[in-house]
C-alpha cells in the first residue's frame, strides 16, 4: 500500500522495529495516547494532527499547555533540539523530514485566545447540563420538565438568562405543572439556580448563545487540500474541568446527531482528540457512560475519528477502551500498587510481541519512545513495537501572542463568531407576557377604581336628594326630586363611555365638596 494512504509514527534504530504507520482507512476507528507526564504524550498528538492535516483530513484537539498552538508554526533549525532532530530523522530514516506550518483555527470558549466558541442551552440539552452542574435526580427531573415545557411552548433556551426565567416561571406555575408531569418543588428550582450562579461564575456565560458554532467550520480544508486544523485554548478552561470535558462531550455527540452516515471512509472526515480524557470519566453518573459508550461506538461510521490522551489506560472505562484499536503508550512509571496495576493493564491492552516484555518495555522506555500498535489488515491490531516517535515538523513549543493574534486576524473565520446576538427567546417571551400580564392586572384595577367611584357617587347623589326633598314644599310628591333625576340620568349613562366622561367631569365638581 502506497505512503498516501497511512500516516508515519516513527520506528527504526537497532533495537527498534521497522518504521511504523497508521492506515488513513482504518484511522476513524478510534485510537489512545498514553503516558506518563514528560514523557511525549504531547509530541505524539502534534505530529499525528500535521500528518492528518497533510492527509487532507480535518483536526480538532484541545491545548491544555498552550504548547500545541506551535503547530501555526514551522520549525526552525535556529531551534535548540535541531540536531537531535535530524539525528533522530536519519535513524528512524525519516528522509523527506523538513520543517513546515500548517493551517491553523484558533479557538476559545472566552473568545480572548481564538473564535469564541457558542452552543445554546436547547442545544446542550438537559443531560450535559445536570451532569455539568452536578444535580439531584430531583432537580435533573425538575430540569427536563423545563426544557419539555419550552419546547411545547416554542420558546428557544438560548442562553442562561433564558434557564434562569424558564425555572422562575416554572416555580410559579409548580402547582398547575405538575398535576401534567410530575412534582416541581420549589426546592429543587432554588438549587438549579444556585448551581447556574456557579456555572456563570466559571464563565460559562460566555459559551451558552448565539451565534452558536457551526460544526461544519470544523471540518474545512484548504484551497490546497490540507485539513485545518482546530485548536481550543484550555489553559483556562481546564480550571474548570467539568465544563471542560461537557463541551467537548457536546461536541462529539452533536456530531454524532448531525453528520450523515459513511460507513469506512478511505479517510476520516475529522479527527477529534481528547486531552485529559480521564475528566470525562471521573465521578460520571452511569447515563452518562452510556452516551460516552454509545457515541464512541457508533461516531466511527460517521467518519469521526477519536482519540483519547490520558495518563493510563485505567484512566479510560474498558467499554470504550476496547474499542481503541490504533494505541500510542509512551513510559509509565510504577512506584505504588495503583500505579503497577495501571502497567499491568497497559501491557495487556497489546498484542504481544515475542522479542519483548510489554510491562518491562514499558517502564524502560525514554522521552520520545512509545510502544505503538494499530490497525492493518481486516481491521486487525498489529503486533505491539517499539517505536521512536517521528520529530515535528512544525514548532515545538507555544508562538508568541502577537502571532497568535495575527493568525486569527487572518483566519477565514474572522468575524463570523465575534460578535454575540442575542435573538428573542424564551427570557424575552415570558417578559413580554408578564408585561401584558401587569397590565391587564393594573387595567383591571383601574376599572375597579372606577366603579367603586361611580358607586360612592350615587351614594351622595341619593343623599342630596333626600336633603332637597325635605326642604322642598311645593312639589308634588310624586315629583321626582333633582338628585333622583340626576341619579337616573347617571345610571342610563354608565354603560357607555361619553356617561363616563361625564360623571366624571360633571359630578366630580358637582360634589368637590362633599
Amino acid at each position: 500500500m502506497s505512503q498516501a494512504d497511512r500516516i508515519f509514527i516513527g520506528g527504526g534504530g537497532d533495537a527498534y522495529s521497522e518504521p511504523q504507520s497508521l492506515l488513513l482507512k482504518y484511522a476513524n476507528r478510534h485510537g489512545m495516547i498514553a503516558g506518563a507526564t514528560g514523557t511525549g504524550k504531547t509530541v505524539t498528538l502534534q505530529i499525528l494532527a500535521e500528518s492528518f492535516s497533510k492527509m487532507g483530513v480535518p483536526v480538532f484537539l484541545s491545548d491544555v499547555k498552550g504548547d500545541l498552538s506551535g503547530l501555526a508554526k514551522a520549525g526552525s533549525p535556529d531551534f535548540k533540539l535541531h540536531d537531535a532532530f535530524m539525528k533522530r530523522a536519519g535513524t528512524i530514516k525519516f528522509d523527506d523530514y523538513d520543517y513546515e506550518d500548517f493551517p491553523v483555527t484558533f479557538w476559545d470558549m472566552f473568545g480572548k485566545q481564538g473564535h469564541p466558541v457558542r452552543t445554546t442551552i436547547s442545544e446542550m440539552g438537559p443531560l450535559l447540563l445536570s451532569r455539568l452542574m452536578e444535580l439531584t435526580n430531583a432537580q435533573e427531573g425538575a430540569m427536563n420538565i423545563a426544557f419539555r415545557v419550552a419546547d411545547e411552548q416554542d420558546m428557544a433556551l438560548l442562553d442562561l438568562k433564558d434557564l434562569r426565567a424558564m425555572l422562575i416561571w416554572l416555580g410559579e406555575n409548580a402547582a398547575e405543572i405538575s398535576l401534567q408531569y410530575g412534582n416541581v418543588s420549589t426546592a429543587s428550582i432554588g438549587a438549579i439556580q444556585r448551581s447556574l450562579l456557579v456555572l456563570e461564575n466559571q464563565g460559562a456565560g460566555d459559551f451558552f448563545g448565539e451565534p452558536a458554532l457551526n460544526l461544519m467550520d470544523l471540518m474545512s480544508t484548504t484551497s490546497g487540500g490540507q485539513g485545518r486544523i482546530n485548536i481550543l485554548a484550555a489553559d483556562k478552561l481546564m480550571q474548570s474541568p467539568r465544563l471542560y470535558a461537557t463541551f467537548l462531550l457536546w461536541m462529539l455527540s452533536e456530531l454524532f446527531e448531525n453528520l450523515p452516515e459513511v460507513g469506512d471512509p478511505d479517510k476520516p472526515k475529522l479527527v477529534f482528540f481528547f486531552d485529559e480524557a480521564h475528566l470525562l470519566f471521573d465521578d460520571s453518573p452511569k447515563a452518562l457512560l452510556d452516551k460516552v459508550e454509545q457515541v464512541a461506538r457508533l461516531i466511527r461510521s460517521k467518519g469521526v475519528g477519536v482519540y483519547f490522551v490520558s495518563q493510563s489506560p485505567a484512566d479510560i472505562p474498558d467499554d470504550i477502551l476496547g474499542q481503541l484499536g490504533n494505541r500510542v503508550q509512551h513510559a509509565l512509571r510504577a512506584f505504588t500498587p495503583r500505579d503497577q496495576k495501571a502497567l499491568k493493564l497497559a501491557a495487556q491492552t497489546f498484542r504481544t510481541n515475542p522479542d519483548f516484555d510489554t510491562a518491562d518495555a514499558i517502564t524502560q522506555m525514554g522521552v520520545g519512545e512509545a510502544l505503538v500498535s494499530t490497525l492493518e489488515k481486516k481491521g486487525m491490531p498489529t503486533v505491539v513495537e517499539r517505536t521512536l516517535i517521528r520529530p515535528p515538523s512544525s514548532q515545538l513549543g507555544p508562538i508568541t501572542k502577537d502571532e497568535r493574534a495575527a493568525v486569527i486576524a487572518n483566519s477565514h473565520l474572522a468575524g463570523i463568531y465575534e460578535a454575540e446576538v442575542d435573538k428573542e427567546s424564551a427570557y424575552e417571551i415570558l417578559t413580554k407576557r408578564a408585561k401584558s400580564a401587569a397590565e391587564e392586572a393594573a387595567k383591571a384595577e383601574a376599572e375597579e377604581a372606577q366603579l367603586e367611584q361611580q358607586e360612592q357617587t350615587l351614594k351622595r347623589a341619593r343623599k342630596y336628594d333626600g336633603y332637597t326633598s325635605k326642604k322642598s314644599t311645593g312639589r308634588s310628591s310624586r315629583s321626582d326630586g333633582l338628585g333622583t333625576t340626576l341619579a337616573k340620568t347617571m345610571i342610563r349613562q354608565l354603560g357607555t363611555k361619553s356617561g363616563q366622561k361625564m360623571i366624571r367631569g360633571v359630578l366630580g365638581s358637582l360634589f368637590k365638596g362633599f
